[in-house]
Parts: structure tokens; sequence; C-alpha cells
């Protein structure tokens, strides 16, 4: 039997080592999904590359600043060679899914979540959730992160590695109680697919309202 783990990041780049650690733990790419805001249209689609805009930058944790400057080549933080991407991250590609408009993504949620939108399906992206068994609540948390700018990582495994994995899941990753809970003080109630994406600019506010984000 296998089971669904998921984990929201503020930033895309906290997500690509998510994926990797995964990989590298022997997790096929056909079980790992990958969904990104795309909003502020951060990844090219003319280079096919992630963290490539349209000006030659490399700006992976889009913090508006070109990585390759911030010294990130150290480590397996951000610097990952633009032509490093292997395995599933090799398969980003751009989507539209209602109520999160634009969206890199990757993998076999994303691919279900598409299918909704084209088949008219309510909530793409939280009927893909719940149908791989992800409560409704916690789906409609991960598809509002998403729409707030966030990345998505999905992974379907063995129950009984989920404890394994799910801890290469929880560095850098956004706690979603803390979360829901600072917006429903704003107003928020549940994700609607039916409303208009955010817009660069208000992605860019929500960035700034929570920086690095609270950690799971």
């Amino acid at each position: 039997m296998t089971t669904t783990i998921s984990r929201l990041y503020d930033n895309y780049s906290d997500a690509e080592q998510a994926v990797r650690r995964l990989e590298n733990a022997g997790v096929p790419h056909s079980d790992i999904s990958i969904v990104a805001n795309n909003s502020d249209n951060w990844y090219d689609s003319s280079s096919g590359k992630a963290g490539l805009t349209s000006g030659g930058k490399v700006d992976r944790d889009r913090d508006g600043t070109d990585d390759r400057a911030e010294g990130a080549g150290t480590g397996a933080g951000i610097g990952a060679g633009i032509g490093g991407a292997a395995g599933l991250l090799a398969g980003l590609g751009l989507l539209a899914i209602p109520g999160l408009g634009p969206v890199v993504a990757a993998g076999w949620l994303a691919a279900t979540a598409a299918g909704a939108a084209a088949g008219a399906a309510t909530g793409g992206i939280v009927g893909a959730l719940t149908e791989a068994g992800v409560s409704k609540e916690d789906a409609s948390l991960y598809a509002e992160g998403v729409r707030r700018g966030g990345t998505l990582v999905t992974a379907r495994v063995p129950d009984q590695d989920r404890a394994r994995l799910e801890a290469l899941l929880h560095e850098r990753s956004v706690n979603l109680q803390d979360r829901s809970s600072a917006w429903k003080k704003s107003g928020w109630t549940d994700f609607d697919a039916a409303s208009p994406p955010l817009a660069p600019d208000d992605i860019r506010r929500e960035r700034e309202l929570y920086g690095a984000g609270s950690r799971r």
C-alpha cells in the first residue's frame, strides 16, 4: 500500500532540494510531483530553465538578486547549476490551473490537476490531492499556498517508508497550521478555484509579509 506525503515551501529552491532528497532516497520520479506558482514569470518558458528570467538572471529563490552573485554555488543550496536539473525537475513545464493561474509543474499530481481542469472539474488541484488521499482541509491549504506564491511537493510512498521520507521534506517547509491561522485572521476562509489568480504585486506582498515563512 502507498500513502501520499506533501509539503508547501515559500521558495522554489527549497522545494527543489526536497525533490532531490526524495530522488536520492530512491523514490521514483514517477511518484513525485512539484507545482510552483509562476505568476511573476520567474520561469523562462523560452529557455525551459527554472530560475532563468528573460533578462538572463538566475533567480531561483525569487528575491530579485542574481543567485550567482550571492555565491550560491556552495553546498546543496540554490546555486546548483542551471543545467544541473535531473530526474523530475528536467520535465518542468508551464500549466494553467483554476484558482492558481500560471504554474511551473512536473509529475503525476500536475498531470492529474491539469486533466481535471481540462474536464472543467471543480478545483483541479484540490480534487487531485483529495483523490490521492490528502484531507480536504490540507488540500485547500496547499492550493492556497501555491496561489499565494508557494511551491508544493507531493510524493506517493510505501506506507512503511512514510516517516522516513516525510522527514526529508521537513526542512524549510511551511507550518500549515501557523500559516492558515495568519490567513484566517485576514479574512480568508477556504481555497476558491473560481477566484482570480493573484497578481505579481499581490504575490510580492505575500512574500514580504511572511519573509522566509514559518517553518515546519
